[in-house]
């Protein structure tokens, strides 16, 4: 009973069954207690009144045995003789009573005339007592009112030498004497029974304790109750328990433990070993020890789910309680389940792992790696052709293009991904595409359709193993746009009609993130196709810089980053670098808008910072055009810089409305970031845009770039600008193409999350020697001196041949500026990849074409002008303006002493 008890030790038994007022120990102790003071009471009163007749036998004996040692005394018969024997006598027997320790001794004649008496006085009367049995030779006790008061005394015969009575004694006590003795011991008598009922209550109340320990402090209706509840649990529910102790003996099984395990009734108290059919790992199990949760174990056909923990976790006794549970018929149904749960589980999946992103082949990827090996052994997607590139998918099953193959085999004999189909119309895969249901093939050995498609692959397939097939179709918004081929291959199941509409349910789910990808695909090729359009497909030529550039449009789609590289009249060359807030359509087509407007504003030959004026403008007049209060992303926002670099000063002047500032990269690899003043971005208005002017060395590169390539979520401006230093500075000899691809390996490893327009430009200084300068006085006189100076740095130059008309044009531009200028005059005359002849004075006005009546005398001049040259113009300055004119130079040309050839586009 003590193991069962600790079986339930760490359970509190009043939360199982209702509170009664007293325990059983109480209970118990209670009536014990009252019992001993009972018996302690009826002692002590026993032992009272065993004394009392212990006390008043022993004053009889004492009376008696003073008495006839008196009587038997010599000499006592001698006095009798006396004529007076109370002389003699009663000195004799106040002596004796005093030694013998009694109240009185009396001596008395047959008659009961007394000779002697403790009270004189009483001499000579008669005795107070009955003497007829002394008389007759008895001894004879008795309890009298005498003259001492109550009195127990013992009367004696006194016989002569021939036996006759010749007188009697009579000793004696008073009772109050006697009863004072009784009162002596009477404290130790009580004492003795205190000490025997504290005794006995200690005992008691330990052993109540140990009782009240032992219940629980449990009341009886309680215990009953536990008893009841113990026994309804151990034989009546449905599960088998067994408690073993720490040597191995079977001490409690329940009827279900003895049902499942086929335990005799005998069974409890044997060693478990000693268990005849006891399975050797259940029983191995049993006297281990150890902890287990839910072990599956044999007992004979039926399969046991055990459970085991030690008693003495918390002060028990050693040992182990087991629990056994038929697991049979459950692990049938929790295999059911289990196999529905995966189902799920892999839909739930799929649901969050197909369709990450926006592209088709990625996604077609994604569901077959869902499906193996959890539903299929190997898994094929085939797209309509059209479909992976964004378009409309055909009407057949023809032109399929394999785009996903996973398997837990690489080895497998499938189609190799890439590969373009086109199925037989009696192939699962055809029938599936033409009617958008899906094809269960449970055999493909037997299936003559499928094979017929490819009988030597077909036969391979078979060989290797691969046995089932399931042909759904990936169907979206009512359009078929391909199938998912579902191989199942042996020793597995081949694939049923349950797992039919599973298949149906993956694909179904994965579809529509196809499709989003399909419609995605062809947006995006639309946007990029139009972006691409609208930047520049090839560089212009010109000599001033050796450019390279990246554009890199971002994974979410396209946007309005690009870049310009700009001829400038006199060899100078503009570069641009511009951003459009947003992706789309519509920032892709803002940013082909602000293209064409640089460009435009780039021909009046404005400086950085007035071009910007008229670019901030334009964009602030297309989102009053265009906006929308009902969508605010209508709003442009943009950003630009614009830069003009002059070979022959070497002198760089630029301007940024809330662009990031260029880097330059000296020719020893310093890297600098210049202190450019910042505008505010385009279309904000109201704030002037400032030029700042660099002069830069030869073989310097300017790098121009978006914030995509600095900036990400992972870091801030200031870390990406110092990975774009680190990047430049690595190699300061390496060309602007090379360092293009060091920043984008550098900065954009997985590629750019915005759009990244990158352009790097080394600077190269025209020759001195190639660039001719005069001051011109304002008199005609001095035209004539300019061409004979011109034409001998044209033959310096072997340019002989286009002296004429660079003589003419100089001639007509000099004297317009003699004629209708004002300040100081200066020719400047440039070799580069054309002949540039430049006029220079101090006035605004400039010259217009206009065609001369031929009754006109003048007007002619820039007519002649812009026959003889490819093209002129005019460019304002701080200082006024200069007329410009380029001739084409003669073929052959060899380059410029000094410069290379000019770089490819």
């Amino acid at each position: 009973m003590s193991v069962r008890s600790g079986r339930f030790r760490r359970i509190n038994p009043r939360s199982l069954v209702g509170r009664s007022p007293r325990s059983v120990a109480g209970q118990v102790f209670v009536p014990q207690v009252a019992l001993i003071v009972l018996l302690v009471i009826c002692g002590v009163i026993a032992l009272i009144i065993q004394s009392s007749r212990d006390t008043q036998s022993e004053a009889k004996r004492r009376s008696i045995a003073v008495a006839q040692t008196f009587a038997n005394s010599p000499g006592v018969l001698d006095a009798l003789r006396e004529p007076a024997p109370s002389k003699v006598l009663q000195p004799l027997t106040e002596a004796g009573r005093t030694s013998a320790g009694v109240d009185f001794i009396v001596v008395m004649d047959t008659k009961g005339i007394r000779y002697t008496h403790p009270m004189p006085d009483r001499i000579g009367k008669r005795f107070v007592g009955t003497i007829e049995p002394s008389l007759a030779g008895q001894v004879y006790t008795e309890s009298v009112h005498g003259p001492l008061g109550h009195e127990v005394q013992a009367t004696v015969p006194v016989n002569d030498a021939d036996g006759r009575v010749a007188a009697l004694v009579s000793a004696g006590l008073k009772v109050e004497n006697v009863t004072s003795e009784v009162q002596r011991q009477l404290p130790i008598i009580v004492a003795a029974g205190v000490g025997a009922l504290v005794l006995s209550t200690c005992v008691t109340a330990l052993v109540s304790r140990r009782l009240r320990r032992q219940t629980h402090s449990l009341a009886p209706d309680e215990m009953t109750r536990m008893y009841e509840h113990h026994d309804a649990v151990l034989h009546s529910v449905r599960e088998g328990v067994l408690i073993v102790d720490a040597d191995g003996r079977l001490l409690l099984a329940n009827d279900e433990a003895r049902r499942l395990l086929e335990l005799s009734p005998e069974s409890e108290g044997r060693h478990v070993w000693e268990l005849s059919g006891l399975d050797p790992q259940t029983a191995d199990l049993l006297l281990s020890g150890r902890e287990a949760t839910d072990e599956v174990h044999f007992a004979g056909e039926r399969l046991l789910a055990v459970n085991q923990r030690p008693t003495d976790r918390h002060g028990g006794p050693r040992g182990t309680v087991v629990t056994l549970r038929d697991s049979t018929e459950l692990r049938a149904v929790s295999g059911r389940a289990e196999v529905a749960r995966e189902r799920l589980k892999l839909l739930y999946d799929a649901g969050l792992g197909v369709g990450t992103t926006l592209d088709v082949v990625r996604t077609a990827d994604e569901l077959a790696r869902i499906a193996v090996p959890r539903f299929a052994d190997f898994v094929t997607v085939d797209l309509a052709d059209g479909v992976v590139h964004g378009d409309e998918p055909a009407p057949t099953a023809s032109d399929m293009r394999r785009v996903a193959v996973y398997g837990i085999r690489d080895d497998h004999p499938l189609y190799e991904q890439g590969r373009l189909i086109d199925f037989l119309p009696s192939t699962p895969q055809a029938r599936g595409y033409g009617t958008g249901r899906s094809e269960l093939v449970p055999d493909l050995s037997t299936a003559a359709g499928w094979q017929a498609q490819d009988p030597d692959r077909a036969r391979q397939i078979v060989d290797y193993g691969i046995q089932s097939l399931i042909a759904a179709p990936i169907q979206a918004r009512g359009t078929v746009l391909g199938m998912v081929n579902f191989w199942r291959s042996k020793p597995h199941a081949p694939f049923d009609e349950e797992e039919l509409s599973l298949a149906e349910e993956l694909v179904a789910r994965a579809a529509v993130s196809i499709d989003n990808a399909r419609r995605f695909t062809r947006e995006h090729a639309m946007a990029v196709t139009l972006q691409r359009s609208l930047l520049p497909r090839a560089l212009p030529e010109q000599s001033a810089l050796d450019v390279g550039y990246r554009y890199i449009p971002a994974q979410s789609g396209v946007s309005g980053d690009w870049f310009d590289v700009i001829p400038l009249p006199g060899s100078r060359v503009a570069l641009v670098v511009g951003d459009v807030v947003g992706h789309g359509l519509h920032a892709a087509a803002t940013m082909g808008r602000l293209r064409t407007a640089v460009h435009t504003f780039s021909t009046l030959d404005l400086p950085p910072d007035e071009l910007l004026s008229h670019l901030d403008e334009l964009v602030g007049r297309i989102d009053q055009d265009e906006a929308d209060p009902e969508n605010a992303s209508e709003i442009v926002g943009a950003t630009c810089l614009y830069a003009i670099y002059d070979p022959v000063t070497r002198r760089c002047a630029m301007a940024r409305a809330g662009h990031p500032a260029p880097a330059l990269v000296s020719p020893d690899g310093q890297v600098t970031y210049p202190d450019l003043p910042g505008g505010p971005p385009l279309g904000l208005g109201g704030m002037p845009f400032q030029t700042a002017e660099l002069d830069l060395a030869d073989g310097t590169q300017l790098v121009l770039y978006t914030d995509g390539l600095i900036e990400d979520r992972t870091r801030d401006l200031d870390v990406g600008q110092e990975l774009l230093r680190r990047a430049l500075a690595d190699s300061p000899e390496r060309s602007p193409e090379e360092s293009c691809r060091a920043v984008v390996d550098e900065l954009l490893p997985e590629g750019p999350r915005d759009d990244v327009a990158l352009l790097i430009a080394g600077t190269r200084a025209l020759p001195p020697d190639r660039v001719a300068s005069w001051d011109v006085p304002r008199d005609p006189a001095a035209v004539s001196r300019v061409r004979e100076a011109v034409s001998g740095k044209l033959e310096e130059w072997d340019l002989a041949e286009l002296g004429f008309a660079t003589e003419l044009v100089l001639s007509e531009l000099v004297t317009n500026a003699i004629r209708y200028g004002c300040g100081q005059i200066t020719v400047r005359l440039i070799r580069d990849r054309a002949l540039i002849c430049e006029v220079a004075d101090g006035s605004s006005t400039s010259p217009h074409l206009r065609y001369a009546a031929t009754t006109d005398e003048g007007g002619r001049g820039l007519f002649l002008v812009s026959q003889m040259t490819e093209r002129w113009g005019t460019r304002y300055s701080p200082q006024g303006k200069v007329i410009w004119a380029e001739q084409t130079l003669p073929e052959p040309t060899d380059p410029p002493p000094g410069t290379s050839a000019p770089p490819s586009t």
